[in-house]
């Protein structure tokens, strides 16, 4: 990831405690498991996309 893009995120209390404990588990900062999460789905959108 060379180049990066700042946003202000609002959430819902409980989905950011979730996620809290989320990265905590896997020993990733907050904002490294919400781009790891977004990853995941990206690559996972994109293999729905290429499927018959």
């Amino acid at each position: 990831m060379d180049e990066t893009a700042r946003i202000t995120l609002r959430l819902p209390i409980d989905l950011h405690e979730w996620l809290v404990d989320q990265a905590k588990s896997v020993r990733r900062s907050l904002n490294s498991e919400i781009v790891y999460r977004l990853e995941v789905e990206r690559d996972a959108a994109a293999a729905d996309a290429e499927s018959p």
